[in-house]
Protein backbone atom coordinates (compact mmCIF):
# COMPACT_ATOMS: atom_id res chain seq x y z
CA UNK A 1 0.00 0.00 0.00
CA UNK A 2 1.30 3.74 -0.34
CA UNK A 3 1.72 6.53 2.13
CA UNK A 4 -1.12 8.24 0.84
CA UNK A 5 -3.78 5.12 1.02
CA UNK A 6 -2.76 4.07 4.53
CA UNK A 7 -2.96 7.46 5.38
CA UNK A 8 -6.34 7.95 4.11
CA UNK A 9 -7.61 4.79 5.82
CA UNK A 10 -6.14 5.62 8.79
CA UNK A 11 -8.17 9.16 8.83
CA UNK A 12 -11.45 7.39 7.83
CA UNK A 13 -11.04 5.24 10.53
CA UNK A 14 -10.63 8.03 12.91
CA UNK A 15 -13.51 9.72 12.06
CA UNK A 16 -15.75 6.75 12.19
CA UNK A 17 -14.22 6.51 15.44
CA UNK A 18 -14.81 10.15 16.96
CA UNK A 19 -18.31 10.26 15.38
CA UNK A 20 -19.17 6.84 17.10
CA UNK A 21 -18.19 8.81 20.57
CA UNK A 22 -20.94 12.21 19.74
CA UNK A 23 -23.51 12.12 22.00
CA UNK A 24 -26.90 13.19 21.49
CA UNK A 25 -27.90 16.86 23.11
CA UNK A 26 -24.66 19.12 21.96
CA UNK A 27 -26.49 21.85 23.25
CA UNK A 28 -28.43 22.50 19.67
CA UNK A 29 -31.51 23.58 20.39
CA UNK A 30 -33.20 20.98 18.37
CA UNK A 31 -36.74 20.21 20.21
CA UNK A 32 -36.35 16.93 20.52
CA UNK A 33 -36.10 16.40 24.15
CA UNK A 34 -37.64 13.58 26.82
CA UNK A 35 -37.33 14.91 29.95
CA UNK A 36 -39.23 11.93 31.93
CA UNK A 37 -36.50 9.44 29.78
CA UNK A 38 -33.73 11.21 31.18
CA UNK A 39 -34.80 11.44 34.77
CA UNK A 40 -35.73 7.37 34.37
CA UNK A 41 -32.36 7.14 32.75
CA UNK A 42 -30.70 8.89 36.38
CA UNK A 43 -33.21 6.24 38.54
CA UNK A 44 -31.61 3.38 36.72
CA UNK A 45 -27.72 4.88 36.81
CA UNK A 46 -28.58 5.15 40.93
CA UNK A 47 -29.33 2.08 41.37
CA UNK A 48 -26.17 0.65 39.52
CA UNK A 49 -24.76 2.42 41.76
CA UNK A 50 -26.60 0.93 44.61
CA UNK A 51 -25.85 -2.02 43.35
CA UNK A 52 -21.81 -1.65 42.48
CA UNK A 53 -21.41 -0.32 45.66
CA UNK A 54 -23.25 -3.65 47.69
CA UNK A 55 -20.77 -5.89 45.48
CA UNK A 56 -17.93 -3.46 46.69
CA UNK A 57 -18.57 -3.76 50.25
CA UNK A 58 -19.29 -7.75 50.11
CA UNK A 59 -16.01 -8.57 47.80
CA UNK A 60 -13.94 -6.53 50.46
CA UNK A 61 -15.34 -8.30 53.38
CA UNK A 62 -13.98 -11.51 51.34
CA UNK A 63 -10.23 -12.18 51.97
CA UNK A 64 -10.21 -14.67 48.97
CA UNK A 65 -12.16 -11.84 46.77
CA UNK A 66 -11.21 -11.77 43.22
CA UNK A 67 -9.33 -8.14 42.69
CA UNK A 68 -10.31 -7.93 39.38
CA UNK A 69 -14.49 -8.63 40.07
CA UNK A 70 -13.42 -5.64 43.11
CA UNK A 71 -11.84 -3.42 40.43
CA UNK A 72 -14.62 -3.86 37.85
CA UNK A 73 -17.49 -3.12 40.09
CA UNK A 74 -15.74 0.23 41.48
CA UNK A 75 -15.20 1.16 37.89
CA UNK A 76 -18.90 0.83 37.01
CA UNK A 77 -19.93 2.22 40.48
CA UNK A 78 -18.03 5.67 39.26
CA UNK A 79 -18.82 5.17 35.38
CA UNK A 80 -22.38 5.17 36.01
CA UNK A 81 -22.60 8.24 39.01
CA UNK A 82 -20.36 10.27 35.49
CA UNK A 83 -23.69 9.47 33.34
CA UNK A 84 -25.68 10.88 36.06
CA UNK A 85 -23.40 13.43 36.68
CA UNK A 86 -23.32 13.98 32.80
CA UNK A 87 -27.27 14.47 32.54
CA UNK A 88 -27.83 16.97 35.45
CA UNK A 89 -25.23 18.92 33.95
CA UNK A 90 -25.27 18.28 30.28
CA UNK A 91 -28.93 18.11 30.08
CA UNK A 92 -30.91 19.67 32.88
CA UNK A 93 -28.66 22.70 33.99
CA UNK A 94 -27.45 23.81 30.64
CA UNK A 95 -30.22 22.75 28.24
CA UNK A 96 -33.71 22.37 30.42
CA UNK A 97 -33.52 24.52 33.52
CA UNK A 98 -33.95 27.92 31.66
CA UNK A 99 -33.12 31.11 33.73
CA UNK A 100 -35.58 32.92 35.61
CA UNK A 101 -38.00 29.45 35.20
CA UNK A 102 -40.67 29.21 37.60
CA UNK A 103 -38.58 27.88 40.95
CA UNK A 104 -35.64 27.87 39.42
CA UNK A 105 -33.23 27.86 42.63
CA UNK A 106 -34.97 25.14 44.01
CA UNK A 107 -34.53 23.59 40.78
CA UNK A 108 -30.67 23.99 40.43
CA UNK A 109 -30.01 23.48 44.24
CA UNK A 110 -31.37 19.88 43.52
CA UNK A 111 -29.57 18.97 40.60
CA UNK A 112 -26.65 20.20 42.47
CA UNK A 113 -27.39 18.32 45.14
CA UNK A 114 -27.44 15.04 42.69
CA UNK A 115 -24.53 16.44 41.55
CA UNK A 116 -22.81 16.22 44.65
CA UNK A 117 -24.42 13.19 46.19
CA UNK A 118 -22.96 11.27 42.60
CA UNK A 119 -19.46 12.25 43.67
CA UNK A 120 -19.72 11.09 47.36
CA UNK A 121 -21.12 7.68 45.26
CA UNK A 122 -17.83 8.12 43.29
CA UNK A 123 -15.78 8.51 46.95
CA UNK A 124 -17.40 6.33 49.07
CA UNK A 125 -19.36 3.04 49.18
CA UNK A 126 -21.44 4.39 51.63
CA UNK A 127 -25.43 3.56 50.57
CA UNK A 128 -26.61 6.85 52.62
CA UNK A 129 -25.66 8.83 49.65
CA UNK A 130 -27.30 6.42 46.95
CA UNK A 131 -30.34 7.78 49.27
CA UNK A 132 -29.85 11.16 49.46
CA UNK A 133 -29.48 10.68 45.47
CA UNK A 134 -32.85 9.25 45.33
CA UNK A 135 -34.51 11.44 47.29
CA UNK A 136 -32.73 14.68 45.77
CA UNK A 137 -34.16 12.93 42.09
CA UNK A 138 -37.61 12.07 43.22
CA UNK A 139 -38.09 15.72 44.66
CA UNK A 140 -36.22 16.89 41.56
CA UNK A 141 -39.60 14.83 39.50
CA UNK A 142 -41.89 16.56 41.64
CA UNK A 143 -40.87 20.08 40.97
CA UNK A 144 -39.80 19.63 37.02
CA UNK A 145 -43.00 18.33 36.45
CA UNK A 146 -45.21 20.34 38.68
CA UNK A 147 -43.92 24.02 37.36
CA UNK A 148 -43.25 22.96 33.56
Amino acid sequence: MNKFFLSALVGILMFFAVAANVSAHCEIPCGIYDDAMRIKMVAEHITTVEKSMKQVIALEKNKQANMNQLVRWVTNKEKHADEIQHIVAQYFMTQRIKLGAKEYQKKIGLLHQMLIYSMKCKQTTDLANVGKLRDALEKFRTIYFETK
